[in-house]
């Protein structure tokens, strides 16, 4: 029997290689050893034949298969119509085994008529997926299935990112749709390029005026974000920052001149002159940019302006040093080693998700090393769930987990204590800064308290490791060496000490240390002896809580009130010392989180299109980006975390394996669909122009080329 099981599973696999053998798909891969593929557009190496092949050229979301980034369009759509040929064959064996009347599908027609394989494969996408009117007629789905099916269409057609259906405006375009009843004609493309593109960019428009009004009593902070990638591109990211919000300005290609301080510096005069330089109290500059020669020029050219690094890059600079200490980085290969065992097979995932109650075991953070410590906390939360998964019947007994090599390896890091201890302590030690960051990326004016989130943050190590003074100088080094070597400025110190809420803490050692620096802020902000001819006085005022500082209200309010706001409600005793404290507190103190879509951006600064597109295009970005922007700003509640991505990212060290796997091990990813259960395919992201990660469906899946907006 043993033999004829066999036989048969030999010639099944020898039937599927002949089909693969004549697979069109051929042309576009090398052949090599063991099961393996060359893509012959990236030269990428893929395992697992031409299955994964397909999906490597398709650009489709598939877990673990990194899209082509270099596949022509053409091929695309025909290997995307190969995929959808072969689903068409599925869905049509299960119509008639549910015995609805058979409708034939372009396979099914091509076929009987006699029409060639390749006749078949290359029958338009366009037919098999929008059907007929009379299958539509003839159907018994009600009008709100169809509708859902119609918006889902329109979502694949158009390659939207499935998060599109989260925001706001998806939500308010299908209720004002609802509301206008069923003779509502949508606007045309034409009305949507010219009428209503120009309309809401008047809206975006008069919003930032509003803005801008109130720039004569606190200023603003000019941000510049630097993107660039191995291509050599650079594109840099204009924002200006207040209180009310944080507004795009404008994106500039500065690629063929980002080394020349020159052009750089011109390119900053003018953005300052936009602004109007009495309005602008800093500029941040992320580690791309934050070079000497630009510093300098505006220093010396604009004597009441700072330049200050972006705080959530700095907090970001000492996890990614904590990673790479060596029993760190041990802890962390170690976790990743379980994650990927799970994440890669999708029965197992499965199981985990029933032990732990649907969470997930593993986040996606805005930055590589975000995610290594947000996904060690996620772990130790599930320890017990995951010790027990491991160890119950489910598991043990279950043939497709117990027989692959990796299991082992993974029971023995879960059983291991000393793997356990490894993780609590690195979340101790990270989670400090991964609050300071949270802290300062939310979009707020946190100028005032990045000073004390350090000094607390530093000694919270000290505290941690008050037995050990090996790994309490290890840390605080690399501490050390990114506060006051990149991100300390005097300005921070100055906000600080103005900040009432440190100010009249008692508590509070470090005021001493940084009067000097507050003296140097001053000497700036007030440079001539009228502007500061009774600044000591109000100083006294303050310091000392005398006069309105001093009343109930104002001691009340230090804990509860932005200091900001506070100093207008009860500066009036000291005007010029009010003036220059609500300029510096109602200042951010890092760029934004703001996604990095190079496919959008390269589109506005492609040499290949004319103005008429590239004004409308520069609209269009104009638009987007603010309206971003804004949600994010109104998101930004202390229960969301700005650190983390709404989406696991599938490509990550998380969960994509890098070791060389056996030829058919790709197989063990798909399960029980094999056996004729439901595939889930996760939606990925990928890593694009930077450490960021992106969420943008259209940058990851289908690359920097596409046109968006049909332009």
């Amino acid at each position: 029997m043993e033999g004829i099981r066999n036989q048969i599973r030999i010639g099944f696999f020898g039937f599927l290689a002949v089909v693969r053998e004549k697979d069109v798909c051929w042309e576009y891969a090398d052949r090599l050893e063991g099961n393996k593929v060359r893509c012959k557009f990236c030269d990428r190496i893929l395992n697992g034949g031409i299955s994964r092949l397909k999906h490597h050229l398709s650009r489709l979301p598939s877990k673990g298969v990194n899209p082509c980034t270099k596949v022509r369009d053409d091929v695309s759509d025909k290997v995307r119509e190969l995929i959808a040929s072969k689903d068409d064959g599925k869905e049509i064996s299960i119509i008639k085994r549910q015995k609805i009347p058979e409708v034939k599908s372009p396979v099914a027609v091509s076929i009987s008529s006699g029409k060639s394989l390749m006749a078949v494969e290359s029958a338009p996408l366009i037919g098999k997926v929008f059907p007929s009117n009379t299958l539509s007629s003839s159907s018994s789905r009600n009008d709100e299935e169809i509708a859902e099916r119609s918006i889902a269409l329109f979502f694949f057609e158009n390659k939207l990112d499935f998060s599109v259906a989260r925001s706001s405006s998806y939500h308010q375009m299908i209720d004002a749709v609802r509301k206008c009843g069923s003779g509502f004609i949508g606007p045309s493309a034409e009305a949507l390029k010219t009428t209503w593109l120009e309309r809401i960019k008047s809206e975006v428009n008069l919003h930032s005026k509003d803005i801008e009004r109130e720039w004569a009593m606190t200023a603003c902070t000019i941000i510049a974000e630097t993107w660039t990638d191995n291509k050599s591109r650079a594109i840099i990211n204009f924002l200006v920052s207040s209180p009310s919000a944080t507004f795009f300005h404008k994106s500039v290609d500065a690629s063929p001149y980002f080394k020349n301080i020159k052009y750089l510096s011109d390119l900053f005069d003018s953005v300052i002159q936009d602004f109007g330089m009495e309005n602008v109290v800093q500029i941040i500059m992320d580690n791309a940019l934050n070079c000497t020669g630009i510093a300098n020029h505006i220093l010396q050219n604009y004597g009441c302006i700072f330049v200050t690094p972006c705080a959530s890059q700095c907090m970001n600079g000492i996890l990614e040093e904590l990673c790479k200490v060596d029993w760190i980085d041990r802890c962390i290969s170690q976790a990743q080693i379980i994650s990927k065992y799970i994440y890669n097979n999708s029965s197992l995932l499965d199981t985990m998700k029933k032990f732990t109650g649907g969470n997930e075991i593993i986040k996606s953070g805005v930055t590589k090393y975000v995610s290594n410590f947000l996904s060690l906390q996620s772990m130790l939360k599930q320890k017990s769930r995951l010790k027990h998964m491991f160890n119950s019947p489910e598991f043990t007994t279950n043939s497709g987990f117990a027989n692959k090599p990796q299991t082992s390896t993974c029971v023995g890091i879960i059983d291991d204590n000393e793997f356990w201890r490894a993780v609590e302590e690195s979340v101790a030690v990270s989670e400090p800064f991964l609050k300071v960051m949270r802290e300062v990326s939310r979009g707020k004016a946190a100028v005032g308290f990045i000073y004390e989130m350090m000094t607390k943050a530093k000694e919270s190590i000290r505290t941690y490791y008050i037995m050990d003074e090996i790994k309490c100088k290890t840390c605080l080094d690399i501490v050390d060496k990114n506060w006051k070597n990149t991100l300390h400025s005097p300005l921070h110190s100055a906000a600080a000490f103005l900040n009432p809420s440190i100010q009249y803490d008692p508590d509070v050692k470090f005021l001493g240390l940084i009067k000097e620096d507050f003296f140097r802020v001053l000497e700036k902000l007030l440079p001539t002896p009228e502007l500061r001819r009774d600044i000591t006085n109000q100083i006294l005022l303050f310091t000392r809580g005398s006069g309105m500082f001093g009343c109930s209200l104002a001691k009340e309010a230090t804990d509860t009130v932005p200091p900001g706001i506070w100093w207008e409600q009860f500066g009036d005793g000291a005007p010029m010392l009010q003036r220059v404290a609500i300029r510096i507190l109602s200042q951010v103190c890092s760029t934004s989180t703001f996604e990095r879509q190079w496919s959008t951006f390269q589109q506005i600064h492609s040499e290949k299109r004319n103005k008429i597109n590239k004004e409308t295009l520069n609209d269009v970005l104009y638009i987007y980006c603010n309206l971003k922007l804004e949600k994010n700003s109104k998101s930004n509640s202390s229960e969301v975390d700005p650190l983390q991505l709404d989406d696991i990212d599938m490509t990550s060290d998380w969960v994509e394996e890098t070791e060389t796997p056996s030829p058919v091990q790709w197989l063990d990813r798909f399960g029980s669909a094999l056996e004729g259960g439901d595939l889930n395919t996760r939606q990925f992201t990928a890593l694009e122009g930077g450490d960021l990660n992106t969420r943008q469906f259209n940058a990851s899946i289908f690359g920097g080329s596409d046109h968006i907006f049909n332009l």
